[in-house]
């Protein structure tokens, strides 16, 4: 197969050996050679697409399998690659031909095309909604177009299952219709809520300011000059025979997806093309082909609320720092498939990423972050710092959001389309950043500490932490030079404070700029904790892509024995091991792993929760409690294992026994909560239980009066986070929230 690129091109079938043992997958991969002028550019060299190949492959060794194709770029140089099937019962290979529903990454392309009028005087950002699709009525705020494009509209979402199952094919003026009606859920910019229906009013404006159908324009202004030859809306006629087939998984197999027509959610979700589509998308974005230098700067800043929060969602995109990097993104899930799309300015860097099987965002984000270590950070597997002592850990988590956020705007700045926060009263800043950092406040209340620093870029604090980091780069950009920036993602934050502190002494930076000696003697600590209990040869290999795990257990656990306060982190990467033994129902294995996640890593919360659900599962409920007290303790356990996180956890469980015993635990670790009593209810109800469902109704009215109407988080009332950024939906990008 090859694709439709200026200049030549080189099918390469990519063969190598993953750690772990994968099912036997058809790939089919391109290398393609060219510039954007036509001419000729090395491809990315081949143990680069080795070492990517085995990562991908590693991935699909764990659960169902049925098609995903793979794009990735840095500068020129490209690589694509489709495994498994696009199609499973025919025995139809993925290749990179194969064309998938685009689902949300639509509204990037919505968004570059409200943005391509605004700069020819067609729109304005600030004109009211109503007054440019006149079919949408005046609501009780103003809707502006900027407010649409950053989900601060208060246009609602889906609202029930009958909103998200539209069969048959609808007009723009049918397709308002759904929603016009409905009230705002909140006053413009006093909140975030992702909305569909938002960008389907953002399609509508398309036409109305272009004077085309939304097809025809995205097709002249966005598909035509990006590259996009095989993109288009996703309608019966234009699908052809490379177009993938869906499937969703139920009980741990592979079923066709429910048919979705998706011209009801045209502007927000109705396209369809390749992952060399998204990535030709992809590289007009960071080239500035589609709109100016200056505009691509603000669509790529993350918005904020009134109350000064910010969203990490641009205009079009999510955006925000990853490990040192500025990403910026999007994602989408439908039925029939999963997409994402990572871009990262400063690196020239593009990855994109689709499969036929609906639900996979957890997954594809995992394998986006892998795929970034391989272009980026050299293949090193970055691990985050385990701490026994809970305000040790909230410090940590203090530089880590300072070194992240520090070197992703200041690159992002200097190296791509972005602005920094006016750099007033720097000393002011270095001196709020010590307050947020200090022990003794930590140690007084650790949950409000680690609340406020987690808001430590926020406007409402003065952006903090962006600005004391990114001076911070600045200054060892002057030292170092400006490539020893690029080797601190991988190397992580103790690595980013330590060279800082020598820079300091170096070049004589005045106090004022400096941090104190109890954060000095933290760090000193830190880094000599780390060193001892580092594995050497585990620093370019995750224990969960060994194809036998076993042997590296005796080992790390060994080198965590020589340092019991501060370790490297290995949760995520146990987790990942278990899960596969999940998959094979291999439920001995899979507890056994947790077990080991939670004794080297007594004060992870993930692992707590992880081991509660494979115990729930085990029928071993009495045990869950506490593992769920346990991880409360923690101040990052506060905040995870609050009612409404426990709600989305509940959600989220594999089966309906599973979400009922966390239910159970969460009341009794809130009695105080009528949303988990109420919730309760409802699950022992559906099971039948109607005694155990009448008492928990009783609990809800109980808590409902006894707590005082000023203590209800409006974000209970109307189902969201208020201030928080993107939540994990079948459309949004799914990402932790806790560390940048």
């Amino acid at each position: 197969m090859t694709m439709r690129r200026a200049g030549w091109l080189a099918v390469v079938l990519c063969v190598s050996t993953p750690v772990v043992a994968a099912p036997k997958l058809p790939s089919v991969c391109e290398s393609v050679e060219a510039d954007e002028a036509g001419a000729s550019a090395r491809a990315l060299p081949e143990e680069v697409t080795k070492a990517l190949d085995a990562i991908v492959r590693s991935e699909l060794s764990q659960g169902p399998v049925a098609g995903l194709s793979v794009a990735v770029s840095r500068g020129a140089r490209q690589w694509v690659c489709g495994y498994g099937y696009r199609d499973v019962a025919k025995r139809l290979p993925a290749t990179p031909r194969t064309t998938y529903r685009m689902a949300s990454v639509t509204k990037s392309f919505t968004a570059v095309a409200v943005l391509q009028l605004v700069e020819q005087g067609k729109l304005s950002l600030d004109a009211d909604i109503h007054t440019v699709v006149p079919t949408y009525p005046a609501k009780q705020w103003t809707v502006t177009v900027k407010d649409l494009l950053g989900h601060l509209s208060g246009v609602p979402t889906y609202d029930g299952v009958a909103s998200t199952q539209n069969v048959k094919a609808v007009s723009t003026e049918e397709a308002l219709a759904l929603f016009s009606q409905k009230p705002l859920a909140f006053e413009p910019r006093s909140r975030y809520l992702y909305s569909t229906w938002g960008y389907n009013l953002l399609g509508a404006a398309v036409e109305s300011a272009s004077g085309k159908s939304y097809r025809d324009y995205l097709r002249e202004h966005v598909f035509q000059p990006a590259g996009m030859a095989h993109a288009d809306l996703d309608v019966t006629a234009t699908r052809d025979e490379h177009q993938a087939a869906g499937y969703r998984v139920k009980d741990g197999v592979l079923k066709p997806s429910r048919f979705l027509d998706v011209s009801s959610r045209f502007g927000g979700g109705g396209t369809r093309g390749t992952v060399g589509d998204m990535l030709g998308f992809g590289r007009a974005v960071l080239s500035h082909r589609l709109v100016s230098r200056d505009t691509m700067g603000k669509m790529q800043a993350s918005m904020a609320t009134s109350d000064g929060r910010l969203t990490d969602y641009g205009m079009g995109f999510a955006t925000y720092p990853l490990r040192g990097h500025y990403l910026v993104a999007h994602a989408g899930g439908q039925p029939e498939t999963t997409t994402l799309l990572v871009m990262f300015p400063a690196e020239d860097t593009v990855i994109s990423l689709a499969t036929n099987i609906e639900g996979e965002a957890k997954r594809l984000r995992r394998l986006s972050i892998r795929l970034m270590e391989g272009l980026l950070e050299q293949g090193v597997t970055r691990r985050d710092a385990h701490f026994t002592d809970p305000v040790d850990s909230v410090v940590y988590e203090g530089l880590g959001r300072i070194a992240s956020y520090g070197l992703a705007y200041h690159l992002w700045a200097t190296r791509g389309p972005g602005s920094l926060p006016a750099d007033e009263d720097l000393p002011g800043a270095f001196a709020r950043v010590s307050e947020l950092l200090d022990r003794k406040a930590i140690g007084r209340d650790g949950k409000a500490a680690l609340e406020r620093i987690r808001g430590g870029h926020d406007p409402r604090l003065g952006s903090v932490f962006i600005r004391v980091g990114a001076h911070m780069a600045r200054t060892l950009e002057k030292a170092q030079g400006p490539e020893r920036l690029l080797a601190y993602p991988a190397e992580g934050p103790l690595s980013f404070f330590a060279d800082y502190l020598a820079a300091c002494d170096a070049q004589g930076v005045p106090d004022t700029e400096r941090f104190g000696e109890p954060l000095r003697t933290d760090l000193l600590r830190f880094v000599a904790g780390w060193k001892r209990a580092e594995v050497p040869e585990l620093r370019h290999q995750r224990l969960d892509e060994e194809s036998n795990p076993e042997p590296r257990w005796a080992v790390v656990k060994k080198a965590a024995g020589l340092s019991p306060d501060v370790r490297p982190d290995y949760s995520d990467e146990m987790l990942r091991i278990a899960e596969r033994f999940a998959w094979r129902k291999q439920q001995a294995g899979r507890l056994r792993w947790l077990e080991r996640a939670v004794e080297l890593h007594p004060r992870s919360v993930d692992a707590r929760l992880a081991l509660s659900q494979a115990l729930l599962v085990a029928k071993r409920d009495e045990e869950v409690l506490g593992h769920l007290r346990e991880a409360l303790a923690t101040p990052q356990g506060m905040l995870a294992l609050a009612p409404t996180q426990l709600l989305k956890r509940v959600a989220e469980a594999e089966s309906p026994r599973v979400g009922l015993g966390l239910l159970r635990a969460a009341v009794a670790l809130h009695p105080e909560s009528p949303e988990l009593w109420e919730s309760l209810a409802k699950r022992e109800k559906a099971q039948g239980h109607k005694a155990e469902a009448k008492a928990a109704l009783r609990q809800a009215r109980r808590a409902r009066e006894a707590r005082p109407e000023s203590s209800v988080d409006p974000a209970s009332r109307s189902g969201g986070d208020r201030g928080a950024g993107p939540v994990p939906d079948d459309h949004g990008l799914v990402r932790p929230r806790p560390s940048p």
